[in-house]
């Protein structure tokens, strides 16, 4: 992987371009902002990190600042360090809000400093490259993700899917099950045979050994040829059983001897037929619990479920919605011809919200949004009167035009730090845009979580459903008092 510098002082460049290669890591200098973007273009994937100056000569169009905006949306897998020999709090505060890893004042800059930036950085990109392999994998089927818990689905996609083990995939609707199911497929040896679904709540009751097991000519009226059933069809592939939670308990033994067997018996016919058949299902329902309620065959479950592959919320993984995003824009503007962007504050915004339909929800509202938008730049209003039509709610907090108030609808004890603001309302002003009125209820909604958990940051962010870092940003951003919160 390469280092790329970009500075216009090719003296300078060129100096920490030989302290690179003495570390033994490959260099790449270019010496404007216009010059690094187009090699980005063309060469993204081997750039492990950016050097990234900040002030250019009159002849650039852009900053330092500007490429690093491009970078982080356009490529986000490079982490970038800012340098500047004009350094200040304001710029390198803003430079890590837009997201660059550090930030480095040339006054202060030699030999070994840069090495231990370099060092410390490369480490990291190193540790991010070894889930290189799982990423690929998983985004190759669309599922997007580079959390912790994606990369645990990740690495159990590829440990199970080399092997003929049957995968019960779990989780809540609109996670990505069928998509997991079909990285499984696509990762084991039977990747170049069918992957056949069989859509269980679909299939009605009286067809349905014959819709999986086939049936002979004659064998019931209607049955005018021989038909190949589904476990045919999948013969040598994979056999996705999805929703298998709502398949009726009479119906359920039809599966055992199958499954167990690998044989099949068409309707009307005496003989068995072998097929070669990788079994995976899906369900957002709780197996266990409908087996101790009798609806569910214990059996069965357990010849579902020789591994397991549980899919997380997008609540529990707010961290990965900036890449969603910046997948479903780049897909959008492949597929419309557009070049739409979106506003920090719009993934912001994102990350607030509860997803009850998870992925396939947060798709929804962004398909809509930037088709309907009316700039080139996804906004925090946008995405609110879509989610506000849709019915969707970001945690508890909700304006209310049609009484002209912004209503938290947060419980307070008498007392405490938010207690006069939580029991009101907020009232909306002409002067304040709609982004200002949600950031008022956004830091009503951080105070009183913060109450609830005494100052303890992580737990607050499990129960906001955002990202520990994510919170910091809010709690810094709102100037919130988070050890006012401890001890009580």
């Amino acid at each position: 992987m390469k280092i790329l510098i970009v500075d216009d002082n090719i003296d300078f460049s060129s100096t920490i371009a030989d302290i690179v290669r003495g570390q033994g890591w490959d260099a790449e200098v270019r010496n404007s902002p216009e010059q690094a973007l187009n090699y980005l273009d063309e060469n993204s994937r081997e750039v492990g990190l950016m050097l990234l100056d900040i002030e250019f000569g009159s002849e650039s169009k852009l900053s330092g600042i500007d490429v690093l905006g491009h970078s982080v949306r356009h490529f986000p897998s490079i982490p970038i360090i800012m340098i500047s020999g004009k350094g200040t709090i304001e710029v390198a505060v803003k430079a890590t809000k837009l997201g660059a890893l550090n930030f480095i004042d040339k006054s202060t800059l030699n030999n070994d400093r840069l090495v231990d930036v370099l060092t410390s950085a490369m480490e990291r990109v190193k540790h991010d490259h070894s889930n290189e392999e799982l990423r690929r994998v998983i985004e190759s089927q669309n599922i997007i993700g580079r959390s912790t818990v994606m990369m645990e689905v990740a690495d159990k996609i590829l440990r199970y899917g080399r092997t003929d083990l049957n995968v019960l995939i779990t989780g809540e609707t609109g996670t990505g099950k069928k998509l997991v199911a079909q990285a499984l497929h696509g990762v084991s040896r039977r990747s170049k045979h069918p992957f056949i679904t069989v859509d269980i709540p679909n299939i009605p009751r009286d067809l349905f050994q014959s819709e999986l097991f086939g049936h002979t000519k004659g064998a019931f009226s209607g049955a005018m040829e021989n038909k190949r059933g589904l476990f045919h069809q999948a013969n040598k592939g994979t056999l996705f059983m999805d929703e298998i939670g709502d398949m009726p308990l009479d119906l359920q033994a039809n599966l055992l001897l199958p499954m167990e067997q690998r044989a099949v018996r068409r309707v009307g016919s005496v003989e068995t037929e072998n097929v070669d058949v990788r079994f995976i299902s899906a369900t957002d329902r709780d197996l266990v619990g409908s087996m101790a309620e009798g609806r569910f065959r214990e059996q069965l479950y357990h010849r579902l479920r020789e591994c397991e592959i549980f899919i997380p919320s997008l609540r529990d993984r707010g961290e990965d919605i900036p890449f969603i995003v910046e997948h479903y824009i780049a897909k959008h503007n492949k597929e419309m011809g557009d070049d739409k962007t979106v506003a920090s504050a719009a993934v912001d915004y994102l990350q607030n919200q509860d997803w009850p339909g998870n992925v396939r929800e947060l798709a929804s509202v962004l398909r809509v949004a930037l088709q309907t938008m009316s700039s080139s730049q996804l906004e925090v209003p946008d995405l609110h009167l879509i989610l506000k039509r849709s019915g969707s709610s970001g945690g508890n907090a909700m304006v209310s035009t049609s009484h002209n108030v912004v209503s938290a609808s947060l419980s307070a004890e008498r007392g405490s730090p938010v207690a006069a603001v939580a029991e009101s309302t907020v009232d909306l002003s002409d002067s304040r845009s709609l982004k200002d009125d949600l950031a008022i209820v956004d830091k009503m909604k951080i105070e009183k979580t913060l109450e609830r958990t005494s100052g303890n940051v992580s737990k607050a962010a499990a129960v906001l459903g955002v990202s520990r870092e994510t919170l910091h940003n809010k709690i810094r951003k709102y100037e919130i008092e988070v050890q006012n919160y401890r001890g009580k």
